[in-house]
């Protein structure tokens, strides 16, 4: 073999060799393909229709329809902005705190936030009376969902179930429909819509999960307070927004948590809409509520009532006071009597009583089922109007021979013999003033004369100006003995029973602790 041939011998196999190191590295890499079609064409299923129906899902759970119910409802939810002055409530606060140094720096006016609802196209709007409470003049701002905004105007208010109506002058105006809060179960789901935090139009949801709830959080004399309870979401600003069920009706208005942070921990309450849709009826009509009274006052019967009065069952609501010329006396009730229904329907509550009561008007006439010694009978009660306020003169007219002393240290050391006593109680949260009795010197007449607010016994309803008649079924009428038993009670982590008068001579029970 000549020379030349065996270079080109040696260059093709070294060539192969190459070839072959190549294409065993691709099948090692992977990347060598024996595919031998081209693919053209991938074809991607697509669906313009959900595989559920919407009606198949509200089938199978209430909580489908909140797409529907949030689509309806959310138009007629309002947001309000308040422009209120800090000076009075400055004022208020100095009259609390010690020397209200802090308050001075406030400025003169502050911006609150809060919802409505409306109720009807010409524009009325239930929302909560603490929202636009101290409100100047011309400082309501009334924003619908759409983002048209007015300038409301108060109807009128009404403190003890803490609602207001507002007017804005628009016509053609969404308006909510309003369901029957009574026929409202716990356990059903419902929806909250407001502005919680100035989050405007904001939906959130959750179930019923109590009825009747009596918190105390009313300042008024006269409160009414039978909340519905619900676990949706509620925080500042959702104040007076709408509660609603799953067929898109209103069913309360929203007003207060339960909270230790201040903000939501699954406690909200809604007064229910049938006593909003009367107070708002009764505002738009005459500028203010219209209330009937009993002229009784009530406890809710307990183990310890039902077993002294005899009554077999724990229901109902006993009758502990009835004053003089009231529509009580008149319909021949009596002390110890048991209400169990109102036209029919079943209470069980104090407070559901007073919601029942509520929804009349002075002269309606109300049928009341009453227990009494083992005999259940009927009783027509024709309800009157709320007395007046007493003008402020004759309610110290008794002490108008002495000056009005805040602090137990200020009265003279020789109070006693001068017939005049004072005994602050701070565990409890109130003053005692004791006044000696015409007819003995050494017996007084005791008086509740200051109510700490948020105290326990501001918290249980005791106000100023009621006589203390009993403390423990002992008569009240020497301060020191009084206490003595206080302090014995409290030591002991008992309870105290008080029975107190009211000026208009109505008795009244209260338990402490």
């Amino acid at each position: 073999m000549k020379l030349r041939d065996k270079i080109l011998s040696s260059v093709l196999l070294l060539l192969i060799g190459i070839m072959l190191g190549m294409i065993v590295m691709l099948f090692r890499q992977g990347s060598f393909s024996f595919d031998l079609a081209e693919v053209r064409f991938t074809e991607v299923n697509r669906s313009e229709t959900p595989f559920w129906s919407n009606e198949d899902l509200e089938k199978i759970d209430d909580r489908f329809v909140f797409r529907n119910v949030a689509r309806n409802v959310t138009p007629t939810v309002v947001f309000i902005e308040t422009v209120i002055s800090n000076r009075n409530r400055g004022l208020e606060q100095e009259a609390e705190n010690e020397d209200g140094f802090w308050e001075r720096f406030l400025p003169p006016r502050a911006r609150t936030v809060g919802s409505g609802v409306i109720i009807s196209s010409d524009g009325y709007i239930l929302t909560n009376n603490h929202v636009i409470e101290d409100a100047l003049r011309d400082g309501i701002t009334i924003t619908l969902d759409d983002k048209r905004s007015y300038d409301g105007r108060v109807v009128g208010r009404d403190p003890s179930t803490d609602l207001a109506v507002l007017k804005v002058d628009a016509v053609n105006l969404p308006a909510v429909t309003v369901g029957n809060s009574d026929l409202v179960e716990v356990g059903e789901w419902v929806m909250a819509i407001g502005n919680p935090f100035r989050l405007r139009s904001t939906v959130t949801a959750g179930i019923v999960g109590a009825l009747s709830r009596d918190v105390q959080i009313i300042n008024d004399d006269y409160r009414i307070e039978s909340f519905i309870q619900t676990d949706a979401a509620i925080n500042r600003g959702n104040s007076g927004g709408a509660l609603v069920n799953t067929s898109g009706e209103l069913i309360g208005i929203n007003t207060a948590i339960a909270t230790q942070s201040g903000s939501y921990q699954g406690y909200g309450f809604a007064v229910p809409s049938n006593l909003a849709l009367k107070v708002a009826r009764d505002i738009i009509e005459f500028g203010e509520v219209q209330r009937g009274m009993m002229g009784v006052s009530i406890q809710t019967v307990d183990a310890r009532i039902a077993r002294r009065i005899g009554l077999e069952t724990i229901e109902g609501v006993a009758i502990s006071g009835i004053g003089d010329n009231s529509a009580a006396s008149e319909a021949g009730l009596r002390p110890d009597d048991v209400i169990l229904a109102v036209n029919g329907n079943r209470v069980n509550e104090s407070n559901k009583l007073q919601e029942k009561v509520a929804m009349f008007r002075p002269h309606d006439e109300i049928v009341l089922t009453v227990w009494r010694r083992g005999e259940t009978l009927d009783r027509t009660l024709k309800l009157r109007e709320r007395p007046e306020p007493e003008p402020v003169a004759s309610r110290i007219e008794r002490f108008d021979d002495e000056p009005e002393l805040d602090e137990w240290s200020e009265i003279p050391g020789d109070g006693r013999s001068r017939g005049i006593e004072q005994k602050y109680f701070d565990e409890v949260g109130f003053t005692l003033r004791a006044l000696s009795t015409p007819e003995d010197p050494n017996k007084f007449n005791i008086y509740i004369h200051r109510v700490d607010r948020n105290s326990e016994a501001w918290n249980r309803g005791l106000r100023d100006g009621k006589e203390l008649l009993e403390l423990n079924n002992a008569e009240a009428n020497d301060l020191r003995v009084i206490e003595k038993e206080i302090s014995n009670f409290l030591q002991n982590n008992r309870s105290l029973n008080l029975k107190v008068q009211t000026r208009e001579g109505n008795i009244g029970y209260y338990k402490l602790y």
